[in-house]
């Protein structure tokens, strides 16, 4: 096992960053508080460039190597935004925030990127460049998407670009990566059926919307198990079902929502098309309407084989023999890194959380014991793979 001294010597003060954070989460785009501790960090630390605004409220920081030593720049990403939740978790660093909580580990993320920005900024023991990434809005505003399309990767002549989320489940001092896709597309749609209110106790006088709703909740299900090749994974959920407001009267309309999650081009296209036709054909047979809006949201976040062989050995390097999966299964969450592996060569990596409350669970906690670790992954992930 390899990891950095420099950075075991200052995970206490890297946690102290990590609880800093926790305690003061902020939502999607609206990270100012947030960007503002990374950008000092950053200054403070030396880093060649510290620019701000990118993505609207991203952060990115450029560190060069060696005087002289000309080469490629590596982008390191991290995600700042925390998650509308309440937090239970009673520890010191608990939110300050009611209704907003670090309940994805972003703030361990950030603080750990952070930790190596100041271990790289310090030694430079690397040719070429390093680009330290923070970026707003992962959990559903796309923050991703909007720092590249502000050309954040030609701007900084960024030629590969790596991720890492950490994974409860997990053991400390662990990673876990996969060739290819390893967490899904994450689509989303909206439904409004529109029938014939009128009163509960005369139905044969009206549409009623809350049956055909209920019947295409069902009949959505038959995607995944009757239309879907079944080695091929596919997630179809209804998550939001609104209408009526009284016990005694049959709603004009129902309202739902829900997710498409899958990790193949075809099986994107493939649901989608049936969701449409199920939707207006179920609708119709109950004599109402229904409206689709459907939205392609997130794009499968593909791992590039050579680069998740790098990032393997570079994990395996760090944790040693035997405590890197370079097999895990794919996620069919989601994950907006996906934007930037579409517009450069990388690898999302996985790292050992342990034994925590799960991902969005209003009891989870970034552990702290991960940190060196995580750090000590960048470290070894910039100087290798800007080795002279």
């Amino acid at each position: 096992m390899q990891l950095v001294d420099g950075v075991v010597a200052n995970k206490d003060e890297i946690a102290e960053w990590r609880r800093a954070l926790h305690a003061a989460p902020e939502l999607l785009f609206d990270v100012h508080n947030t960007a503002a501790f990374v950008a000092d960090k950053l200054k403070a630390f030396g880093c060649d460039e510290v620019v701000t605004g990118i993505g609207r409220t991203g952060v990115v920081g450029i560190i060069h190597g060696r005087p002289g030593g000309n080469g490629p720049a590596i982008g390191l990403r991290a995600d700042m935004d925390a998650l509308p939740i309440e937090e239970v978790t009673g520890a010191p660093w608990t939110s300050r925030t009611p209704g907003k909580m670090h309940a994805c580990g972003h703030d361990g993320h950030t603080a750990m990127l952070l930790g190596a920005a100041r271990h790289l900024a310090a030694t430079r023991n690397f040719t070429g460049s390093v680009a330290v990434i923070f970026q707003p809005a992962e959990e559903g505003g796309g923050g991703g998407r909007e720092m590249v399309n502000d050309g954040m990767m030609e701007r900084f002549g960024i030629t590969k670009v790596f991720g890492m989320h950490n994974l409860p489940g997990l053991p400390v001092g662990q990673f876990a990566i996969c060739k290819g896709p390893i967490m899904a597309a994450t689509d989303i749609f909206d439904v409004t059926i529109t029938g014939r209110g009128g009163h509960a106790a005369m139905p044969h006088q009206t549409v009623d919307p809350i049956v055909a709703g209920a019947a295409i909740v069902s009949s959505l299900q038959s995607i995944a198990s009757r239309q879907a090749n079944p080695l091929e994974p596919l997630v179809v959920s209804i998550t939001k079902f609104i209408g009526g407001s009284a016990y005694n009267v049959i709603p004009e309309t129902v309202e739902m929502a829900g997710t498409v999650r899958t990790l193949s081009p075809e099986m994107r296209d493939m649901a989608e098309a049936r969701i449409g036709d199920i939707i207006r054909g179920v609708a119709i047979a109950h004599g109402a309407e229904a409206k689709l809006e459907y939205l392609r949201n997130y794009p499968v976040t593909f791992n590039h084989a050579d680069e998740t062989d790098f990032a393997a050995d570079v994990a395996e390097q760090t944790a040693g023999p035997g405590k890197v999966d370079r097999s895990v299964a794919p996620s069919m969450g989601g994950e907006d890194f996906s934007f930037m592996l579409e517009a450069r060569p990388g690898a999302f990596i996985w790292v050992g959380n342990g034994d925590t409350a799960n991902l969005h669970h209003p009891a989870y906690d970034f552990n702290d014991q991960a940190i060196p670790h995580g750090v000590s992954y960048w470290v070894n992930l910039a100087e290798k793979a800007l080795a002279a």
